[in-house]
C-alpha cells in the first residue's frame, strides 16, 4: 500500500505546467465517456428538413422554386392553347383531346416529373403520423391531378394528346407565393405586414379566378363555337364585373356550367377576402400602420411617447413644437398604448396636423413597435408621464422602463424625459434632458411666497408667443401685459451679436445696462467657451469675451430683428411729436413701442449714453432726503469693488445680527450656515442653507401637541415675530425638501426667514390652529388622490372648492394653489355675477380663437401669481429641443441648482422714497451701478372696482367704522364701500319689504310693548337688516376660534383686498413708469461668487474695518 503512495506517475508528454499548478488530475482516470448532442439533427431525414423547411433562406429559395415552376406550367399551357388549331365541327372529343407538339409535351413532362418528385419528398419530409390528412390536402390533390397524368404518358404513348387541366396551377402558384412572402419576413427579420398580406392574398384570389374561368371555358367551347382565348377572358372579365353586355356568351351546357360554378365560387370568395381586408383597415387606423423607412431617412421626425394622449397634452405639444420655424419640416410620431381618442382623432383629421402627425398604436417597450416609429433616425424622443394616475410613483416606473427600453432600441437618439417624483429621477440620470414635476412645482410655490408671481413669470417666459394677445383690448393693463408676455429667453454668442459686440472687454453689468437702454434687451447670463456651465448675472467683476454665449430676453431673437437707425431731424421732418401720441401717467413713446415689440424694427436714435450729473437725474428737493444721491452714477465699463455698496433701495441683507430691541422682545432663534445634512433623494442638488445648530426632536415638530420640550399648541403661543407660511398637502414627500429650501437659502437674511407651517388636514379647526390668521401666504398643493376621476376635468374639483371656502373665510389671505388642468384656472376666486370676469372669459375664447398658446393668461388668479397649473410646464421640455439651455435657466432662477458664480432671483418693492427714479431704465442702471442687480420684470398692482353681487353689496356699518383706519389707504375705493353702506336699502329691495312689514306689526301691537322692550326690538331688526354673509362667515370663523381657545383678534384686522388686479411685466421698455408698491423681480449676483478670489483681501478688510468677523458675513455686507 505504501509503495503504491509513494509511487510518482509519469506526466503524459502533452500535459503542461499550468495544468499541474492548477491541480487537474483528469488525466489520471481513463473511464471518460464522451457525449455529442444534438445527433437526432443528424440523421438524412433531418438533414433535408432542415433544408427544404426549417431553414429561412433555403426553404425560400425552394419556394421560389416552386412558384416558378408554376408560373412556367401556366405560360406552357397558353403556348399550347395558341399553337392548338381544333378541327372544324362540334364534338365531345374536342374536350378530351387536344394537339400537343411533342417538344412541348417534353418540357411539361419533365417539370410534372420534377413537382412529383418535389411533391412527394416534402411530404415524406412534413409526415407526422396521419397519411390522410397530407392525401386530402387541396394543394396535393391539385399537384396529382397536373402531374401523375404527364407521368403516364411516359409509359403509354397514346395518352400523349390527352387533355390535362395545367391551367390549375395557378392555385398552387398562389399558394407559393403566400408562403414564400412569409419566409422573405422571417428570413429578413422584417415585420410582418398583416394589410399587405391581405391585399396579395385577395389581388391573387381575383387573377386566378380570371385565369381559371378564361382557360376553362374557352377549353369548353372546343365543342361549340370555339372561343379565343382573348373572348373568353374578355367575357371573364364582363361577367365578374357585373356588366354583363351579352355580346359574348358560352354556347353549351359545360361551359354555362362552369360559368355558374365560378360565379358561385366568386360569391363565397371574394366577400369574404374583402370583409378581412376592411377588418385589417380598420384596425390598422386604430393602430396607425408603421412610419415609412423612405420618409424615414429623408424626412426629419420626432416621437413622442405617452401613456395616454388627451387633447390638451396633444394640443400643447404640437403648438410650442411647431412654433418654431426651423421645426415646420419635421414629422411628429406618436408612440400609444391606447386606442386613439375620438377628440384626438378629429384634431389629427385636420390637413394642417393630418400631414405631420403619425399615431402609432403600440409600446416602447417592444422593439417591433420601436421599429415601426424608426426610434434609431429619430431626432429626438419625449417621454411623457400619465400625471392623472392615483399613483404617481407607478407612472414613473412605467416611464422608466420606456426611457430604458428605447436607450437600449436606439442609444443615439437624443431623450428628453417628464419625471414625476424626484427619487425617481436619477433612474432616467443618463437622459440629455430630464424635468421633474415635483422639484419645480414646490420650488415655484416657494418663491411664490417671496418674489410674488414667479409662477407666472416662469410660465410667461417658457411659452411661445409674439406678444399679440390683448392687443385689442380696451384695458391698457392688458396691452401691456400682453405685449410684454411675448419675451422669451435666447441665446447668441457675442462675437456674432450686435446686440453686445460692443461691449466685448467691457464688465457684464456695463453690458446688460447699455444694451437694455439701447436695444430694449435683457441680458441675463453668460457661459464661457470652456466652461459650460450658465451664470446668471456673474457680476461685474466678470469681463465679456468675444466667446461668451449671452443669454439674454426679447420679444424675439436678434436673427429675426431688423436694426433702423433714425436722426431726430428726420422725425421732426416727419412730424413725430412723441408726447402727443400717448398722454397719461403710463404712456409709453413710440421707439419704446418698438422696441418692446422687438420682431420688426429696433429704434436706436438715442444712443449715446446721458452723463451722471445730468439735472433730469437730480432728486426733486421737495421729495429728497438728505442722505440720499440727487442723481444716479454711471455704470462702470470695468468692475471697482469700492463701488459695489448695496443698493440704498434696497433693505440690508446682511442683518445677521438682532438689535437690541429685537432681542428683549423675543428669544431669539441662532442659525448657522452649511449644507443640508441628509439628502431626501438621491439626485439632490446641494445648497448653502440657514440650518439649526442642533436638529431639532421628532416630537417638537407637531405645532398642534405639547411635549416635554415645550407646551405650545397652536401658532399664536409660538410668537412667531414673522409670518407664517402654510402648505396645504396630502402628504409629506420628499418634494417638499425643494419648498424649504429656496426659502432658508444662505443668501436671504435671517430677519426675513418666514416659519413654515406642513398642514395635511385641511378643515377649519386645522387651519385655525396652525396660525392661518397669522400667515401671509397659504400654498395648497393638487391632492394626488384627486388627480384621477371619471370625468378628467373633475380632478380640480375638490381643490377648487376647499380653495373657493378658505378665500371667502379669509379674504386677504394670499392663497396660492396648484391644480392640473390650465382651463380649471377660471374657477378660482369665482364670481358669479361679476361682469368683469365675464369679460376676461370672452377675451379668453377670442384668444383662443386667434390661435394663441397663452389664452388663459388674462385671467385674474394666474396674471396674480395666484394659481398656476404644472402641466404648463411642459412646454419647458419641448423647448429644450431647440434651446438647450432652458432647463437649466429655469433650475437656476427656481433655486433649484446652485452654481458657484451665478446668481439668484429675488425681489424688491417699489416704495414712496423710490418714486423719484421714475421710469424703468433709470431704475436699470441705479441697481446695475450700486449692487450690481438685473431687473428682469416687474409685478404691478392696481387698483379695480369690480360689480359686486347683492351679498357682496351688502356691508355691515359697524365692519366699515371698525376697520376705517384700516382701509384709509385704499381712498376712493374706502369712500365707494361706504356710500354702498348708506345705499343698501335702496339696493336691497326685499329685506326692506321683510323690514316694512315687519314695522307694521309692531305698530298694531302698539302700547303692548314698553319701550324698553321696543327699543330691544328695533335693534335686533337692525342688526337682522345689516347682516350679511361676510358677516356670517365671520361670526362663523369667531365662534371655532372661541371653541378652540384661541384669540379672535388677529382675525378681526383681516381686510378684504379683493378690488387690485395684479400683472407680471416681463422686460418692460426703458420708459416705463414706476408706481408705488411696484415689485421688480431681480438677479442678484451671487455673494459668495469672489470669496475664493479675494478671500485674502476680504479678510484683512474685515479685520480692519469690522473686527472679528468672517468673510463670508463681510460678503454678503456688500451685496
Amino acid at each position: 500500500m505504501t509503495e503504491l503512495e509513494s509511487e510518482v506517475l509519469p506526466l503524459p508528454p502533452r500535459y503542461r505546467f499550468r495544468d499541474l499548478l492548477l491541480g487537474d488530475q483528469s488525466f489520471q482516470s481513463d473511464d471518460r465517456v464522451q457525449v455529442e448532442f444534438y445527433v437526432n439533427e443528424n440523421t438524412f431525414k433531418e438533414r433535408l428538413k432542415l433544408f427544404f423547411i426549417k431553414n429561412q433562406r433555403s426553404s425560400l429559395r425552394i419556394r421560389l422554386f416552386n412558384f416558378s415552376l408554376k408560373l412556367l406550367t401556366c405560360l406552357l399551357y397558353i403556348v399550347r392553347v395558341l399553337l392548338d388549331n381544333p378541327e372544324e365541327g362540334i364534338g365531345w372529343s374536342h374536350i378530351f383531346w387536344v394537339d400537343r407538339k411533342m417538344p412541348l409535351w417534353a418540357v411539361q413532362v419533365s417539370i410534372a416529373v420534377i413537382s412529383f418528385l418535389e411533391t412527394m419528398l416534402l411530404i415524406y419530409l412534413s409526415y407526422k403520423g396521419n397519411i390522410w390528412e397530407q392525401i386530402f390536402r387541396i394543394s396535393f390533390i391539385l399537384e396529382m391531378i397536373n402531374t401523375v397524368p404527364f407521368i403516364i404518358t411516359i409509359f403509354w404513348p397514346p395518352l400523349r394528346n390527352l387533355f390535362i387541366p395545367v391551367f390549375l396551377n395557378c392555385w398552387l402558384a398562389k399558394y407559393a407565393l403566400e408562403n414564400m412572402i412569409n419566409d422573405l419576413h422571417r428570413a429578413i427579420q422584417r415585420t410582418q405586414s398583416a394589410m399587405f398580406n391581405q391585399v396579395l392574398i385577395l389581388i391573387c384570389t381575383l387573377l386566378c379566378l380570371v385565369f381559371t374561368g378564361t382557360c376553362g371555358i374557352q377549353h369548353l367551347e372546343r365543342a361549340g363555337e370555339k372561343l379565343s382565348l382573348f373572348k373568353s377572358f374578355y367575357f371573364c372579365i364582363v361577367t365578374f364585373s357585373t356588366v354583363g353586355y351579352g355580346d359574348v356568351t358560352p354556347k353549351i351546357w359545360p361551359s354555362q356550367l362552369l360559368v355558374v360554378i365560378m360565379i358561385c365560387v366568386a360569391l363565397v370568395v371574394l366577400p369574404l377576402q374583402f370583409e378581412e381586408l376592411v377588418y385589417l383597415w380598420m384596425e390598422r387606423q386604430k393602430s396607425g400602420g408603421n412610419y415609412s423607412r423612405h420618409r424615414a431617412q429623408t424626412e426629419k421626425h420626432v416621437v413622442l411617447c405617452v401613456s395616454s394622449l388627451k387633447i390638451d397634452l396633444l394640443m400643447d405639444f404640437l403648438n410650442e413644437f411647431y412654433a418654431h420655424p426651423r421645426l415646420q419640416d419635421y414629422y411628429v410620431v406618436i408612440l400609444c398604448p391606447t386606442e386613439m381618442d375620438i377628440q384626438v382623432r378629429r384634431v389629427l383629421q385636420i390637413p394642417l396636423w393630418s400631414q405631420r402627425v403619425i399615431y402609432l398604436q403600440g409600446s416602447a417597450l417592444k422593439d417591433q413597435d420601436l421599429m415601426r416609429a424608426k426610434m434609431d433616425n429619430g431626432e429626438a424622443c419625449f417621454i411623457l408621464s400619465s400625471r392623472n394616475e392615483v399613483d404617481r410613483t407607478a407612472a414613473d416606473h412605467q416611464t422608466i422602463l420606456r426611457a430604458w427600453a428605447v436607450k437600449d432600441f436606439a442609444p443615439n437618439c437624443p431623450l428628453y424625459v417628464q419625471i414625476l417624483k424626484p427619487e425617481n429621477k436619477f433612474h432616467v440620470k443618463f437622459a440629455d434632458h430630464v424635468v421633474c414635476e415635483e422639484e419645480c412645482k414646490y420650488a415655484m410655490l416657494a418663491l411664490n411666497c417671496v418674489c410674488p408671481a414667479t409662477s407666472t413669470l416662469i410660465t410667461l417666459l417658457v411659452h411661445t408667443s409674439r406678444g399679440q394677445e390683448g392687443q385689442e383690448s380696451p384695458e391698457q393693463w392688458q396691452r401691456m401685459y400682453g405685449r410684454c408676455s411675448g419675451n422669451e429667453v435666447y441665446h447668441i454668442r457675442m462675437g456674432d451679436s450686435k446686440f453686445f459686440m460692443e461691449y466685448e472687454g467691457k464688465s457684464f453689468t456695463y453690458a446688460a445696462f447699455h444694451a437694455h437702454k439701447k436695444y430694449g434687451v435683457c441680458l441675463m447670463g453668460v457661459r464661457r467657451e470652456e466652461n459650460k456651465s450658465i451664470l446668471l448675472n456673474p457680476g461685474p467683476r466678470h469681463i465679456m469675451a468675444a466667446s461668451d454665449t449671452c443669454f439674454y430676453i426679447n420679444i424675439t431673437k436678434e436673427e429675426n430683428s431688423a436694426f433702423i437707425f433714425k436722426q431726430e431731424e428726420k422725425q421732426k421732418k416727419k412730424g413725430f411729436a412723441r408726447r402727443g401720441t400717448y398722454d397719461g401717467p403710463s404712456r409709453l413713446p413710440v421707439h419704446s413701442i418698438i422696441a418692446s415689440m422687438g420682431t420688426v424694427a429696433m429704434d436706436l436714435q438715442n444712443t449715446e449714453c446721458r452723463p451722471a450729473n445730468s439735472s433730469k437725474l437730480a432728486l426733486p428737493a421737495e421729495n429728497g432726503s438728505g442722505n440720499r444721491r440727487p442723481s444716479i452714477a454711471p455704470v462702470l465699463e470695468l468692475a471697482d469693488t469700492s463701488s459695489l455698496l448695496p443698493c440704498d433701495l434696497l433693505s440690508d441683507q446682511s442683518e445677521d445680527e438682532m438689535t437690541q430691541s429685537d432681542e428683549e422682545g423675543s428669544a431669539v432663534v441662532e442659525y448657522v450656515k452649511g449644507y443640508p445634512p441628509n439628502s431626501p433623494y438621491i439626485g439632490s442638488s446641494p445648497t448653502l442653507c440657514h440650518l439649526l445648530p442642533e436638529k431639532a426632536p421628532f416630537c417638537c415638530l407637531r405645532l398642534d401637541k405639547g411635549c416635554k420640550h415645550n407646551s405650545f399648541e397652536d401658532a399664536k403661543a409660538y410668537g412667531f415675530k414673522n409670518k407664517l407660511i402654510i402648505v396645504s398637502a396630502e402628504t409629506a414627500g420628499n418634494g417638499l425638501y425643494n419648498f424649504i429650501v429656496p426659502l432658508r437659502a444662505y443668501y436671504r437674511s435671517r430677519k426675513e426667514l418666514n416659519p413654515i407651517v406642513l398642514l395635511l388636514d385641511n378643515n377649519l379647526d386645522s387651519l385655525l390652529q396652525c396660525g392661518i390668521i397669522y400667515a401671509d401666504n397659504l400654498v395648497v398643493v393638487d391632492k394626488e388622490s384627486t388627480m384621477s376621476a371619471e370625468e378628467d376635468y373633475m380632478a380640480d374639483a375638490k381643490t377648487i372648492v376647499n380653495v373657493q371656502t378658505m378665500f371667502r373665510l379669509f379674504p386677504s389671505l394670499s392663497i396660492i394653489t396648484e391644480l392640473t388642468h390650465p382651463s380649471n384656472m377660471r374657477f378660482m376666486q369665482f364670481r358669479a355675477k361679476d361682469s368683469y370676469s365675464l369679460a376676461l372669459s370672452k377675451l379668453e375664447k377670442k384668444e383662443r380663437e386667434n390661435g394663441s398658446n397663452l389664452a388663459f393668461m388674462f385671467r385674474l388668479p394666474f396674471a396674480a401669481g395666484r394659481v398656476f397649473s404644472i402641466s404648463m410646464l411642459d412646454t419647458l421640455l419641448y423647448q429644450s429641443f431647440v434651446k438647450d439651455y432652458m432647463i437649466t435657466i429655469t433650475r437656476l432662477l427656481l433655486g433649484l441648482d446652485t452654481t458657484p458664480g451665478s446668481g439668484y432671483l429675488c425681489a424688491m418693492k417699489i416704495t414712496e422714497d423710490d418714486l423719484w427714479i421714475r421710469t424703468y431704465g433709470r431704475l436699470f442702471q441705479k441697481l446695475c451701478s450700486s449692487s450690481a442687480e438685473i431687473p428682469i420684470g416687474i409685478y404691478r398692482t392696481e387698483s379695480h372696482m369690480f360689480a359686486t353681487s347683492e351679498s357682496q353689496i351688502s356691508i355691515n356699518v359697524e365692519d366699515c367704522e371698525d376697520t376705517k383706519d384700516v382701509k384709509e389707504h385704499w381712498g376712493i375705493k374706502t369712500s365707494h364701500h361706504r356710500n354702498s353702506c348708506s345705499s343698501d336699502q335702496s339696493e336691497h329691495p326685499l329685506l326692506r319689504r321683510k323690514s316694512m312689514q315687519w314695522a307694521r306689526r309692531l305698530s298694531r301691537k302698539g302700547n303692548k310693548h314698553s319701550s324698553k322692550t321696543a327699543e330691544w326690538i328695533s335693534q335686533q331688526r337692525l342688526s337682522l337688516y345689516r347682516r350679511s354673509e361676510r358677516q356670517e362667515l365671520s361670526e362663523l370663523v369667531k365662534n371655532r376660534m372661541k371653541h378652540l381657545g384661541l384669540p379672535t383678534t388677529g382675525y378681526d384686522e383681516m381686510n378684504d383686498h379683493q378690488n387690485t388686479l395684479s400683472y407680471v411685466l416681463i422686460n418692460p421698455p426703458p420708459d416705463t413708469r414706476l408706481e408705488l408698491n411696484d415689485i421688480v423681480y431681480l438677479i442678484r449676483s451671487d455673494p459668495l461668487a469672489h470669496v475664493a478670489n479675494d478671500g485674502h483681501s476680504r479678510k484683512s478688510s474685515c479685520s480692519n474695518k469690522l473686527g472679528p468677523c468672517n468673510p463670508e458675513t463681510r460678503d454678503e455686507t456688500q451685496l
